[in-house]
């Protein structure tokens, strides 16, 4: 794949930055060392919260969750973080989290959802679950879900567990997401040595996540196992072309499309996995940005203007 000629000069400073602040993987460098690295990825792409946008830690039934909002919200964006479901937290996503508050209106609420290998599979389904109903509780409100990368996994997971409840959610975007378990798609071909994230990244951490990985009939560990995708609420997936996890994002749109879904697959060309962190310094992911913020904000009003 020739990346010189897909990739601008834009995003080629932001993946040179994250290269110099994420040493490449050492197996023997220590889980805590790597979090520690992470975190100071993270730090360095963060922006200054929005003027006007509050935020507070509560405690969503032992789950830990921020809550950010603007004025008076009329609908709720329950949010889940990237980070591989071994990294991240509150802050790794908290200038994503405000920014979204700010453009929408809409009260966002992060999950603090916990992390393998320490707390293997179910558990962040379960926080994230147990938080979601919380919200829906104390809100009273409509909700949208929405997250990036390992986050997208957990709010599409969501979507299909809620089916018949009476959480209502209008709708879900999906973020560059993880939804199946086959790392052998066309895109997982060839960008298994794409920038910031390889196939190999994948099932290593996949490998850390733990307990289902094997286990093809667990919708909560992988959507893309599901064998009904009808009745599931508007969607938005977002991929970047770059990544090997674009294909997921296009295969779980079309088996929404085949159900009778509304469903929209939005692959954005040049970008690279974890684009969200280079909004405010390249260009195309800041229109990507725009355009994810238009989507949270049109379906949390019951609008779908994808047909």
């Amino acid at each position: 794949m020739n990346y010189e000629k897909l990739i601008d000069e834009e995003t080629w400073a932001f993946i040179r930055r994250t290269d110099e602040l994420l040493p490449d993987d050492d197996p023997s460098l220590p889980l805590a060392d790597k979090r520690k690295h992470y975190d100071e990825w993270a730090a360095a792409f963060r922006a200054r919260r929005p003027t006007g946008v509050t935020c507070e830690d509560l405690d969503a039934d032992g789950v830990g969750v921020r809550v950010y909002a603007i004025g008076q919200p009329t609908c709720t964006v329950v949010f889940c973080h990237g980070g591989g479901f071994i990294f991240g937290d509150l802050d790794s996503h908290d200038d994503v989290c405000a920014d979204i508050c700010a453009q929408t209106g809409y009260r966002v609420v992060a999950v603090d959802y916990r992390l393998a290998p320490e707390h293997p599979h179910p558990a962040a389904f379960e926080d994230s679950w147990r938080a979601l109903n919380w919200v829906k509780t104390k809100y009273q409100t409509d909700l949208v879900l929405m997250g990036d990368s390992a986050g997208a996994t957990l709010c599409a997971t969501m979507a299909h567990k809620a089916r018949g409840s009476d959480l209502n959610i209008l709708g879900q975007v999906l973020v560059y997401p993880l939804l199946g378990q086959d790392t052998d798609t066309a895109s997982y071909r060839d960008h298994m040595s794409a920038p910031l994230l390889t196939r190999d990244d994948i099932i290593g951490m996949l490998a850390l996540r733990g307990a289902a990985l094997h286990a093809t009939g667990d919708v909560t560990y992988a959507p893309l196992n599901d064998t009904n995708f009808s009745d599931l609420p508007p969607t938005v997936a977002f991929s970047a072309d770059c990544d090997p996890l674009r294909d997921d994002a296009r295969l779980y749109v079309e088996n929404l499309q085949q159900a009778g879904g509304k469903a929209q697959w939005i692959n954005e060309q040049g970008l690279v996995h974890s684009y969200l962190r280079a909004r405010h310094s390249v260009r195309r992911a800041a229109d990507s940005f725009e355009r994810i913020a238009i989507a949270v904000e049109a379906l949390g009003q019951g609008v779908w203007s994808w047909d």
